[in-house]
């Protein structure tokens, strides 16, 4: 299920790249709004507002989508370095477990 999100997620991302791309960057924001240029309603400055709309649209399912695959995330599966540490111990150890640093005694004839 992780996967499908993770493909929804590329999908939306590009689209939302190419919805950048497409976009003209004259004229637009606050620029354009300041000094009185403004957007025409059955015309080609109109399709600014569409492509802006579908910029959002794509940054909010992206935000969802990652959101929401957070819950299909497997519980219970350590990582290796996890699993390595969290080892059962067989109840008695032996006095020198091969670790160098238990051994502290001082060395014969020193």
């Amino acid at each position: 299920m992780i996967i499908l999100f993770l493909v929804f997620i590329i999908i939306a991302s590009v689209a939302m790249g190419l919805l950048i791309l497409i976009q003209n960057p004259k004229g637009g924001g606050l620029a354009g709004s300041i000094a009185g240029f403004n957007s025409q309603f059955m015309g080609v400055k109109q399709t600014t507002d569409v492509l802006e709309k579908g910029t959002w649209v794509m940054a909010i399912a992206i935000a969802l989508l990652c959101l929401f695959s957070a819950f299909f995330i497997p519980e219970g599966k350590a990582t290796r370095a996890e699993s390595i540490n969290a080892r059962p111990s067989s109840g008695a150890t032996a006095p020198n477990s091969g670790s160098p640093l238990q051994n502290t005694a001082p060395a014969p004839g020193k």
